[in-house]
């Protein structure tokens, strides 16, 4: 297996390290035309730029699409990152369509803000001040983001139970769920971990007023990553009834969709450690080689997909033709002749 790796999305090694591929430019330029086509397929997704590199990977090698569910592996990815930037960099961000603006790495939140205490809400009937236009803010790029903040900073959306709850590893895919609307579709909200926790105390009684709510984490086939949902439980403290669910990634979902994996530092004693007592011995050899897999590998359409399947729930069965009309003769008056 080639030698050529991903550096760690969060911590570990800087981008660029390692020999730089033979790769053109050009031909790199033009795969991510393709993979922009197909990150957006069906109905005109949006996709973060670290979803638009794994998915230039997958144009360069098509056969991996017809090997994915057939044959497992993690193969290495045949496009160097550093590559891969220079090539969107020289094409133009503002060219792509569907591509999200990167987030900033620290001070902008990504999900529901603090709420607001009722006595700051100004009364509607008191008249303000025009006030001067003030400088567009980094949230302002997804406006989609600053409008979910927005519904979640007024307290009395805390006084309803909540069923459902997503955290997120990756604060992009955070921002990616949202901007697709995942949020509205599975009434499911959708925070970054690291923004999140600890949980505001409003969130956690909405939770504990739900009775039976559970609590979905989605983060990395990494030693970081299977280790977050044991810390979301444990910072969710004594609230009695909520239910923490990995979605994964887990590292044999990595083999079974054949995604591009990479290699970082060899996790620590500590860190093995910490790994679930459920994962299979090969997958903890596998981790411990310090290879890693980002949920960002998974295509865009399916992981909406699997989000949405996973948090919604099964869905009721869809009635016949012949089922609907039996229905609608018994349901009353002037709904079917009864001569």
């Amino acid at each position: 297996m080639s030698k050529r790796h991903l550096p760690p999305p969060r911590s570990g090694p800087t981008a660029g390290t390692g020999q730089p591929s033979g790769r053109p430019a050009g031909v790199a330029g033009r795969a991510i035309t393709a993979a922009a086509a197909r990150a957006g397929a069906p109905g005109g997704l949006r996709f973060t730029e670290r979803q638009l590199y794994y998915e230039t990977c997958r144009v360069l090698t098509p056969g991996s699409t017809l090997l994915r569910g057939r044959v497992p592996g993690t193969p290495a990815p045949v496009l160097r990152l550093p590559v891969f930037a220079r090539a969107l960099e020289a094409r133009g961000r503002e060219t792509v369509p569907g591509l999200l603006p990167p987030l900033p790495e620290s001070g902008a939140r990504v999900g529901p803000r603090r709420p607001r205490e009722r006595a700051e809400r100004p009364e509607r009937s008191e008249p303000s001040e025009p006030s001067e236009p003030s400088e567009p803010s980094e949230s302002s790029e997804l406006p989609e983001l600053s409008q979910f903040s927005e519904a979640y900073s007024e307290p009395d959306v805390y006084d309803y139970g909540l069923p459902r709850l997503l955290m997120c590893q990756d604060r992009s895919i955070a921002g990616m769920l949202l901007a697709n609307h995942v949020h509205l579709e599975a009434a499911c909200p959708v925070f970054a971990a690291e923004d999140a926790l600890p949980l505001d105390p409003r969130l956690l009684a909405a939770l504990r007023r739900a009775e039976g709510a559970t609590v979905y984490v989605l983060h990395d086939a990494s030693p970081a990553g299977l280790a977050l949902p044991a810390q979301v439980r444990s910072g969710l403290g004594p609230v009695p009834g909520v239910r923490v669910v990995s979605l994964g990634l887990a590292p044999r979902h990595a083999a079974a969709l054949r995604l591009p994996t990479g290699r970082g530092p060899a996790p620590g004693p500590a860190a093995l450690a910490a790994l679930p007592a459920a994962l299979r011995p090969r997958e903890a050899d596998w981790l411990a080689e310090g290879r890693f897999a980002e949920v960002a590998a998974v295509p865009p359409d399916r992981l909406l997909r699997t989000v949405l399947r996973l948090t919604r729930g099964p869905r009721p069965p869809r009635d016949s033709l012949w089922s609907g009309l039996r229905g609608l003769r018994g349901a009353g008056f002037m709904t079917w002749p009864a001569a």
